[in-house]
C-alpha cells in the first residue's frame, strides 16, 4: 500500500510527536506571538533532518522544513495560534487553568503537530521508495486572524507547490466538501475634540458619535449588498466617561462573503460610510486595514484523494475511559439537546466512520486562510475527530480534548491520512496533472491576488 512506510515511521514517532502537541498545549501562543511553538516545531524537523528556516516569508514565528529535491512539490500546513480567552483545564467541566488566558481551543496544537508527522512519514517513505520530489511543511502563524498565510502568501509562499494538504481537527472524519467565506478586517479609528458634555459640550467632536452614525450607516447598507455578504462588528474604544465629550472612539468590522470582488465592492462601500460619519461629526478618521482572505472553494479532486486515505488508514478506535469524558462533555455541551437524536450522535460520543465525499452547496458562515493556499494550488483539506461529537467550534471543550489522548489519536490519524494523501501524488505523476486540470478550470484564467497590500506592515510578536 501506498504510505505504509510513512504510516509506520508516524507510529513510531507518535510519541515525540505527542510530546511537541502537549509542549504547545501547556504554553498557548495567540496569533504572531508563537515565538516557543516555532522554536520546537523548527527544532524537531531539524532532528528530523529537514532543511529549516524560521522567521520564513518576513514573518517571525513561521517556520518551513523542506525535504527532498525536483517535482512535485507538495505543502503541509501546520497552524501554531492559540486562542485568546481559551484556557480550560482536562476535564469534563469548564474550569480555566489560568482565567482568561489563551488556550488551544481550536485545537492548533494538533493541527501543527499532525502536519509535522505527516512531513517525517512523507520524507521516510520518498527516502525509501526512492520516489522524486519534495516535501514542504509550513507551521503558519496567526491563521486565527485569518492573515498569517495572507502574509506569506504576499511574500512570496506557495508559489512553487504542485499541491497542498492541510488538515484540521474536528467532531467528525472526512474531506472538507463545501464553500466558505472569505473577508475583509479594518478598525476605524475616529478622532475629535473633547468638551465638558455638560458645561460646554458644543466645543466638543464626538469621535464617539462618529463611530455610532457608522454603524447607522452599516446597518442601512446591509439591504443594499449581494445576498453572500455578511457585516459584523466590535467596539474597541468608546471614550471614558459621560461628561466628557470622547475625542477617541474604534469600531472593527469584519466584511465577509463568498467572492473577493463581493468582499471588496462592500468593504469600499463601508469605508465611504465610515468617511461620511466622519464628515457629520466634524472628527478624523484613520482606516486600519488588518488584512482579508479568500472565500474557500472544495476540490473535488482531491477531496476524493483525501477521502480514500483516511479509509485506507482507518479510523482510531478508543477506551472506555475516553468514550467516558467525551460523552460527559457532551452532555455538558449548549449543542446536545439539539444534536442528541440526530447522526451526528448515532456513532456515540465520538463520530467513528469516515464520511464519504459529496460536494455541498451549504456554505460555512466562518473564514480561514487555507482558503488563499487553495487560490494557488490544488489544496486537500482533512478533518479528523479530536473532540467529542456535540463539542461547540472555539470552546473549553475542545481545548479540554486537545490536551488529552482523544485528541492526540485525532492528530495521528489525520497525519496518517496527509502522509498517505501527498504520496499518492508522489507515486502518480498523473494524479498531480489531474488535480491541477481541475484547479485550471475552477480559477477559469484568475490568478490570485493578495488581499493585503504590500504598505500593511506585518505584525511583530509582542513578547
Amino acid at each position: 500500500m501506498i504510505g505504509s512506510i510513512a504510516i509506520n515511521k508516524i507510529d513510531a514517532e507518535s510519541a515525540k510527536m505527542i510530546e511537541l502537541a502537549q509542549k504547545m498545549w501547556n504554553e498557548p501562543e495567540t496569533a504572531y506571538n508563537e515565538v516557543k511553538a516555532a522554536a520546537w516545531t523548527a527544532e524537531l524537523l531539524k532532528e528530523y533532518g529537514f532543511e529549516v528556516e524560521v522567521g520564513a516569508y518576513n514573518l517571525p514565528t513561521c517556520v518551513v522544513g523542506r525535504y527532498g529535491s525536483g517535482h512535485p512539490v507538495i505543502g503541509l500546513l501546520g497552524e501554531l495560534d492559540a486562542l485568546p480567552g481559551l484556557s480550560q483545564k482536562v476535564q469534563t467541566t469548564k474550569e480555566a487553568v489560568c482565567e482568561g488566558a489563551a488556550g488551544q481551543g481550536c485545537g492548533h496544537n494538533l493541527l501543527d503537530v499532525a502536519c509535522l508527522a505527516a512531513a517525517v512519514g512523507v520524507k521516510e517513505e520518498l527516502q525509501k521508495s526512492g520516489l522524486p520530489g519534495t516535501i514542504v511543511f509550513y507551521g503558519c502563524p496567526a491563521e486565527e486572524v485569518l492573515t498569517g498565510k495572507v502574509f506569506m502568501a504576499r511574500e512570496g509562499a506557495f508559489a512553487d507547490l504542485d499541491a497542498c494538504f492541510a488538515w484540521h481537527g474536528s467532531a467528525f472524519n472526512m474531506s472538507i466538501n463545501g464553500y466558505g467565506n472569505g473577508l475583509n478586517s479594518a478598525i476605524f479609528h475616529f478622532k475629535g475634540r473633547t468638551a465638558h458634555a455638560g458645561g460646554d459640550p458644543h466645543n466638543g467632536r464626538s469621535a464617539l458619535d462618529a463611530a455610532e452614525l457608522m454603524s447607522v450607516g452599516a446597518n442601512y447598507l446591509r439591504e443594499h449588498v449581494t445576498s453572500d455578504i455578511r457585516i459584523h462588528y466590535s467596539y474597541k474604544e468608546a471614550g471614558t466617561a459621560p461628561n466628557i465629550v470622547p475625542d477617541k472612539a474604534a469600531v472593527w468590522y469584519y466584511v465577509r462573503g463568498l467572492s473577493r470582488e463581493n468582499i471588496e465592492a462592500t468593504y469600499d462601500r463601508l469605508v465611504k460610510v465610515a468617511e461620511g460619519a466622519a464628515h457629520m461629526t466634524e472628527t478624523e478618521l484613520e482606516v486600519e486595514f488588518l488584512g482579508g482572505c479568500y472565500n474557500s472553494v472544495p476540490s473535488v479532486y482531491m477531496g476524493k484523494l483525501c477521502t480514500e486515505a483516511l479509509e485506507e488508514v482507518g479510523v482510531p478506535t478508543y477506551t472506555e475511559e475516553e468514550l467516558k469524558f467525551a460523552d460527559e462533555l457532551n452532555k455538558v455541551s449548549p449543542r446536545y439537546e439539539a444534536v442528541k437524536d440526530t447522526p451526528i450522535l448515532a456513532d456515540g460520543p465520538i463520530f467513528n466512520h469516515v464520511m464519504p465525499f459529496v460536494l455541498s452547496t451549504e456554505v460555512g458562515g466562518g473564514s480561514s486562510d487555507v482558503a488563499d493556499v487553495a487560490h494557488i494550488c490544488p489544496t486537500g483539506m482533512i478533518m479528523t475527530a479530536t473532540y467529542n461529537a456535540a463539542a461547540p467550534g472555539h470552546s473549553w471543550q475542545i481545548t479540554s480534548c486537545a490536551g488529552m489522548s482523544i485528541g492526540h489519536k485525532g492528530m495521528i490519524y489525520g497525519a496518517k491520512a496527509c502522509a498517505v494523501s501527498a504520496l499518492k501524488l508522489f507515486a502518480d505523476p498523473k494524479k498531480v496533472e489531474e488535480a491541477k486540470a481541475e484547479f485550471d478550470q475552477m480559477m477559469n484564467g484568475k490568478t490570485y491576488k493578495c488581499p493585503i497590500p504590500k504598505e500593511v506592515p506585518i505584525p511583530q510578536p509582542k513578547c
